[in-house]
């Protein structure tokens, strides 16, 4: 089967409605930087404390700030993490920036930010330790000295197992927050004699620390430099790669696609508030990699009909060559849209960002590579006056030669 045949649609005569669209997401993007005084820099770039808490009920934004506020964490962000699959996650996000200098700024921070969720959300019985927050160790030895499966003494080994067993029940299974003790019964092992020693030495927090992530200043400027230099290498390697191989102005046109992509891409990212990390990072790269394949294919195409079709006008070369690609541009970009559009969707809160930016990437990248990167060529031959651009290498020297000589017949045939 194949799609889209026989298609003849004129690509050049619509780079005004392209440009203008480009223009468009362009400006929006950028009132959108200059709103929110740049673009949102997650932990990696500019240091600091994220903390993530599961909530037993949905938790209540407002009392969270208010009891960070209570500590001297107002600067603190707090957002509630969503999954489209599942609206009732119950976690939270605070992300508090660094302040201050050195690593004990950053420890700090983190004690801070427990210690107001401790006195905002209070356990039921203080004199008690958490079961949310135990440890295999601390359960293993609870459990060792209460004795609940009368093993007597070196039983040891066995309530390592069991302690292990509850923790993975509780993390792996029950998000890392046990609700009420009668949750840990699908954990090998336990029996109600466990529970009711359980109940006796632990009490239940309504929330559980998932995960803390802490980077320090000197690091969070470091990783951004290195990020900016990683895209402006794969950037300035591209335009040499495609420069060789076709000519320079086909490298300046791929270059200048994927900045508009990339540009584009991050708009998008200012606009939903999505931070930028060092997986988004990846992504980006990932992104000028696929469009710039993608421009390469209606390149190569250019040079094979230019080959073909040498009296034949620029313009028409380009369409057809557009055309000619299309079922292909159509087919690899749209089977790899719905693999990226699921892993958003499915991926979860970690993975949301650098899904996002391959969803919002791919379409943008494929239309540029249709929509802009050839213009871009065609309108630098208008603007020399050239009815025809080479190719690449020796291909190209020969096409130039052929075209300076059929000129010089015409003027000839004329005079």
């Amino acid at each position: 089967m194949e799609l889209l045949r026989n298609v003849n649609i004129d690509w050049i005569g619509k780079t005004k409605y392209f440009l203008a669209v480009s223009a468009i997401f362009l400006l929006i993007g950028g009132i959108s930087w200059y709103s929110q005084g740049g673009l949102r820099y997650g932990i990696d770039f500019k240091g600091g404390t994220i903390v993530y808490v599961r909530f037993a009920e949905r938790p209540q934004v407002e009392k969270i700030r208010t009891g960070l506020s209570a500590q001297g964490l107002g600067s603190s962000i707090i957002q509630q993490l969503r999954d489209p699959l599942s609206p009732e996650t119950n976690e939270v996000m605070i992300n508090l920036e660094q302040v201050g200098a050195g690593e004990e700024s950053l420890d700090a921070g983190k004690r801070a930010i427990l210690e107001a969720l401790r006195a905002t959300f209070p356990l039921e019985n203080p004199n008690l330790p958490d079961l949310n927050a135990a440890g295999e160790t601390e359960l293993a030895e609870h459990l060792a000295r209460r004795d609940p499966l009368l093993l007597g003494t070196g039983a040891g080994d066995r309530y390592v197992a069991l302690a292990r067993a509850i923790v993975e029940r509780r993390d792996a299974q029950l998000g890392g927050l046990v609700t009420k003790f009668e949750d840990l019964r699908g954990a090998e092992g336990v029996t109600d004699a466990v529970l009711t020693s359980l109940r006796e030495g632990y009490t239940l927090s309504p929330f559980a620390v998932r995960n803390v992530e802490i980077v320090g200043p000197r690091v969070g400027a470091q990783l951004r430099r290195q990020a900016l230099l990683a895209t402006l290498y794969a950037l300035g390697g591209m335009l040499v790669y495609v420069a060789f191989r076709f000519e320079w102005v086909y490298g300046a046109a791929a270059v200048l696609a994927v900045v508009h992509d990339v540009l584009i891409t991050l708009g998008f990212f200012s606009l939903f508030g999505y931070e930028i990390s060092l997986t988004v990072i990846a992504a980006l790269l990932t992104l000028v990699g696929y469009s710039m394949n993608d421009t390469i294919v209606i390149f190569d195409r250019i040079r094979e009909n230019l080959r073909l079709m040498r009296r034949e006008p620029l313009r028409e070369i380009v369409n057809r060559s557009i055309n000619q690609t299309l079922a292909r541009t159509v087919l690899t970009s749209g089977l790899t849209f719905i693999t990226v559009f699921v892993l958003f969707l499915l991926g979860g809160e970690v993975l949301r960002s650098f899904s996002f930016a391959l969803v919002v990437g791919i379409v943008v990248g494929t239309y540029s590579s249709v929509g802009i990167a050839a213009a871009l060529v065609v309108s630098w031959a208008n603007w020399r006056g050239q009815h025809v651009l080479a190719g690449p290498g020796a291909a190209g020297g020969r096409a130039r030669q052929r075209a300076a000589a059929e000129s010089r017949v015409a003027a000839a045939g004329r005079r």
